[in-house]
Formats: structure tokens, sequence, C-alpha cells
């Protein structure tokens, strides 16, 4: 057998593609999480309007991902992904000037459109720059989780600022994440296969969305991040209003340091987890992040014995989150064709609805007792297994749907 490459170890092209995720990372976290506030702040929306308007961003990636994806196979994945980040900057350009509450709420939901435009195709892209397991992916989450402690601190110093300087360093990341994909176009035209993705070989949108809505393999992966995303949702909703409940006007402090503390394990897990993967394959490693979700709510429960508990949560919290969150995109690199990489990826986003429902469900629970809340989200983190545990079998050498005949 031979010896598994580094992690660590990219080529040019991943190296690229990973530079402009980070700088997409960073600028949505520079921004997004002060969301609820400026809307809050600046146009006078109560606070389920607000969380419409903050939760739109999301299901439109949701709902909108096919759309984004299957554009994304007709149309080329760079030139989609030059006009998302040309739309990015737009709209934070127009958030910074705009004082009218009828401005401001339509260009956040704008945001959620740009989105469509460039994660589909960066993750195509990602896709045909990887190896056959797509350990990329993994590197992907690192970049996101550096992005979620560089992002954040930076918003947090612009808010008060002003919106001309909180919106103006989005705006300023997204433009260079559009200047290095100018710059290496040539690079990241390439990484197409030879059949590419020109409009004689693409096959037709019709074709495209039959062929993704059909493919069991790939809703069973959809359907699992939809698991995931519900569990690891209540880290940032239901778990703070619990801590809240036991610890009173010390659970910020608590909570930020447990956040930091997730950040940081979260990039020093995923090396170590990249090689145990190696070594007990697909199936073993779902157990083992369902295993990781369900000791970190036993260990939150516990935790009015004392603050050590809410630490060894974390610890099996990241353990779970470093496994689980990476493997759906892995999953679909595995399935997809070529020619319907950006289709399937585009789906895969559906798995944004567990932001939505978790949230929903964790706070139904919640109010029914920390008992309930505690066991059903637990058991709740095993649900994803039989969805993921199966490795997929590459469908890259498939051709794609033949014309249906006349």
């Amino acid at each position: 057998m031979s010896a598994r490459t580094p992690l660590w170890r990219l080529t040019p092209a991943q190296r690229l593609l990973e530079g402009g995720a980070l700088l997409n990372s960073v600028a949505f976290f520079a921004a997004m999480p002060f969301a609820p506030l400026y809307l809050s702040e600046h146009t006078g929306l109560g606070k389920p309007a607000v969380g419409a308007v903050v939760g739109a961003v999301a299901l439109t990636a949701a709902f909108g991902g096919l759309a984004g994806g299957v554009l994304v196979d007709r149309l080329g994945a760079v030139p989609l992904m030059r006009a998302g980040l040309v739309l990015h900057v737009a709209v934070y350009g127009l958030l910074a000037a705009a004082s009218a509450p009828a401005a401001i709420v339509p260009l956040f939901l704008a945001l959620g459109a740009a989105r469509l435009m460039v994660e589909p195709g960066a993750k195509k892209l990602l896709s045909h720059a990887a190896d056959e397991e797509g350990r990329i992916f993994r590197i992907r989450y690192m970049t996101l989780c550096a992005g979620a402690v560089v992002g954040p601190a930076i918003g947090g110093a612009l808010y008060h600022a002003g919106a001309v300087a909180f919106f103006s360093v989005p705006a300023a990341f997204y433009a260079a994440y559009l200047l290095l994909v100018l710059l290496r176009n040539r690079e990241l035209a390439a990484l197409r296969p030879p059949a590419g993705e020109d409009g004689a070989s693409a096959p037709s949108a019709r074709e495209s969305l039959r062929a993704t809505l059909r493919d069991r393999r790939l809703l069973a992966v959809v359907a699992g991040g939809v698991l995931v995303f519900f569990v690891f949702s209540q880290l940032e909703s239901m778990i703070p209003l619990y801590m809240k409940g036991r610890y009173g006007d010390r659970a910020e402090g608590y909570f930020a340091a447990l956040f930091i503390t997730n950040a940081v394990l979260a990039l020093l897990f995923q090396l170590p987890i990249d090689r145990v993967s190696g070594r007990l394959g697909r199936a073993a490693m779902v157990w083992a992040g369902a295993a990781g979700f369900t000791l970190a709510f036993g260990c939150f429960w516990a935790s009015p014995a004392g603050l050590a508990w809410l630490y060894a949560g974390i610890v099996f919290w990241t353990a779970g989150e470093g496994i689980l969150l990476p493997m759906p995109d892995m999953a679909v690199h595995e399935l997809a064709s070529d020619e319907l990489k950006g289709a399937y990826f585009g789906l895969s986003e559906v798995r944004q609805l567990g932001f939505f429902l978790g949230p929903l469900a964790g706070g139904f629970l919640l109010d029914a007792g920390t008992a309930p809340y505690f066991a059903v989200m637990g058991a709740s983190a095993f649900l994803c297994v039989p969805l993921l545990a199966r490795r997929a079998a590459p469908a890259r050498s498939e051709p794609a749907p033949a014309p249906e005949a006349a």
C-alpha cells in the first residue's frame, strides 16, 4: 500500500483555490455574524422580521443551489464565479452607502444570490483538482475555520466605526478574490476535464435536473448533510441559551471561550483526523463523528457539576464536527460525473436547511426541558450514519445523460 500523501502538500491549483476560499470565508464572517444587529439598528424591523431576512440568505443557498449548479455546468465555473464575485463587491459597496431600509433589506437578500454564483463553481473546481478521496475538502473546512476566527474579529472591530468601514472590508476581500480569479484565469480554466464545459458536451438544464434529482445516492448524502447541520447548528443557537439559564451573566464569557477553543481545535484536529481516516475507512469515521457529537451533548448536560465538563464537551464536539462537516462534499466529489459536478454540488447546498430546522426544533425541545433536549439531540447525531457511511461508487466515467428520443 502506497504512503498517504500529507494533507498539507497541495498542488499549485489547490493552493490557488484554497487561497480564494480563505478570502471568501474571511469576508463572509466579517459581516454576516453582525447582520442581525445591523438590520435591527438600521431598519426598524422587529426580531421575527430580522430573523426572516437573515434566514433567507441561507434558505436562498439551500433551495437555489441546484439552479446555480446547473448554470455552472452550462456556462462554466470560472465565468459564473467572476459574475458572482462582482455582485458581492457591488452589494457590499452599496450597503456601505445605503441608509434606507427599503434598500438595505433587498441588498442583504442579494447576497444569497451572489453566493449561488460562487459556491457551486468553486466546489466543482476543487473537485477537479482533488485526489480520488476528495481530501482537499478537509483543507477547505480548515480555511472556513480560519475565516471564522479572523472574520468576526475584523467585523467586531469595525462595526461601530460606521457602515462605510464595516462593509468596505468584505467588499475589499471579495475584490481581492475576484482579482485572484482574473489573474489566474488560465490555471483555473485548465482544471476542467478534456470533455470540457462547452455547450456541445454539457447536458441540457433539463437533463441535469433529471439526472441529479433521480440519483438516490446523492439524495442520501444531501439528507445526511441536513442532519449534520441540524445537530451542528445547536452550538451557535441553543447551547448559549442553555448556558444562559445555568450561568446567568457569566454565560457570555464562558461561551466566547468555548467558541474560540472550538475554532482553534478545529484547525488542530483536521490533520490527525485525515491520518486516522486513511486507516479506519469512512464507515468507522462516520460512527466516530456521530459519537463525538453525542458525547459532547452529554458533557454539556453534565456541566452544572463543573466547568471542566464544558471544555470536555467542546473537545468531543470539535472531533465530531471535524469528521462529519467535510464528509458530504467528499461524498459528492466521489459521486458526480465531470459534466454534472456543478449540479451535484449545487443540490448539496440543501443541507443549509439544517441551520434553519436545527434552531427551530432545538428551541421547542429546550422549552420542554433539558432532558428531552439533550436526549433527542444526542440520538439525532446518529441518524446521519446510514446516509453517509457507505462509500459512493465514483461516477466520473459515466457519460452525460443522452437527449430524449423524439
